[in-house]
């Protein structure tokens, strides 16, 4: 398995799948269209049967049970793009066998060095084999681990049909990263009870509890006037919107919060005199705490135009999504048998929130629960993106002794 899943992830990584926030297209790049055709063309190879792939990008299959048991139908799910935040163009993969335990050279010309220092968890890897850079793109091991494991583990069953199973489906999904990958995913189509994202991070995490999310557009309108002749006449918009971020709890951004503490994070602003835009998004655990967060933004916008008249500052607010808690609690039991999988294959399960967001949030609330499940590897959507082979690995026997434990659930 491990010759299986390493190969499959090399040539996964190979191809550009970079998905892109500005398109408004669906996949939002081309490159992820072409890499679902091959993809596409090699789950019909593997042997998985009711292959298709839709205009959007969305590639789903079937592995059909071989058992008369009537089983519940699971799935599994992973995306295809990688971050837009760092270049996925010409991946050159490198594998660090017996990793020694010391910093890694990523690129010599460029004194590009993955450390110890930055990186103190790859003393838990001496002795593993690594996958690092070159130091000029990301691996995109987000989420190309998920796939690579995926197909390796449909590819094991199909080989290997001593093993009963029952209906399993998985489903391959375009711009994840870009907050999209649940857009026109199919829940009905697919058919599966429940299923898992794999596409956590380091060997063990699991996760069922995510941010609540919105986003927040603030604009400040502001008047133009000759700065020789602007006394009490001009309103700078740069000025009001700085004066808007100061009014932000200092302590409330993501670099001052950690575990279930949610907080406010400037991620854009664009301005001039006569108009300053600013992009916030919005996150807390607790869903009361995250409403009061949006209407406190509000009312700093009610404190600018009482300052400044009335319309100065406008604001927009859009909800991305939810805590999955609130749908996966229900049927905590899919959690519970991920866990007891981790433990049976040698696996310590790491359980805490995600400090973010998966599809699996989102297809959660569209009638699928779907907790999230670790792909390996570490320091995504950057040149120091590295994963441990035999995360890999692991992360194949995770999926089939989930398969296996299914089988425990008969109607």
């Amino acid at each position: 398995m491990k010759s299986s899943v390493l190969d499959r992830f090399l040539r996964y990584v190979s191809m550009d799948t970079e998905s892109d926030p500005n398109t408004g297209l669906t996949p939002s790049t081309p490159g992820q269209y072409e890499f679902a055709l091959k993809l596409k063309d090699e789950l019909i190879r593997v042997g998985l049967k009711e292959v298709s792939l839709d205009d959007n990008g969305y590639l789903m299959a079937c592995l059909p049970a071989n058992t008369n048991d009537d089983i519940p139908t699971i799935g599994f799910i992973a995306h295809m793009d990688t971050s837009p935040d760092f270049s996925g163009k010409n991946v050159k993969p490198r594998i660090v066998g017996n990793y020694d335990g010391n910093d890694i050279v990523l690129n010599k010309e460029l004194n590009i060095v993955l450390s110890t220092s930055h990186s103190p968890e790859l003393k838990n890897y001496v002795g593993q084999d690594l996958i690092v850079t070159d130091g000029r793109t990301l691996l995109g091991a987000d989420d190309k681990a998920g796939l690579a494991e995926i197909v390796t583990a449909m590819e094991y069953l199909i080989q290997n049909p001593q093993v009963k199973h029952g209906k399993v489906m998985v489903g391959f999904t375009p711009d994840e990263e870009v907050g999209a990958g649940a857009d026109y995913f199919d829940v009905d189509k697919f058919g599966a009870e429940f299923a898992y994202t794999i596409d956590g991070g380091q060997i063990g995490e699991l996760e069922y509890e995510n941010f609540n999310a919105a986003s927040a557009k603030i604009q400040f309108h502001g008047i133009s006037v000759h700065p020789g002749y602007a006394y009490h006449k001009m309103k700078n918009s740069m000025r009001i919107a700085n004066q808007f971020i100061s009014m932000i709890p200092r302590c409330e951004t993501p670099e001052h919060t950690t575990g279930y503490e949610g907080f406010y994070h400037l991620i854009g602003m664009e301005g001039s005199v006569e108009l300053t835009t600013l992009n916030y998004i919005v996150r807390d655990h607790d869903r009361y705490k995250f409403e009061v967060r949006k209407k406190e933004l509000g009312h700093l916008v009610r404190k600018i135009n009482a300052e400044f008249g009335e319309g100065c500052a406008t604001i927009e607010i859009k909800d991305s999504y939810y805590n999955m808690k609130e749908k996966v609690e229900p049927v905590k039991y899919i959690v519970d048998m991920a866990e007891e999988a981790m433990i049976e294959v040698g696996v310590v399960p790491i359980k805490k929130p995600i400090r973010g967001g998966t599809d699996g949030a989102r297809l959660s609330f569209m009638g699928l629960p779907c907790p999230n499940i670790f792909g390996g590897g570490h320091n995504f959507h950057g040149k120091f993106e590295y994963i441990p082979i035999q995360s890999m690995e692991k992360g194949c026997q995770v999926i089939l002794k989930i398969i296996e434990k299914t089988m425990d659930l008969k109607k």
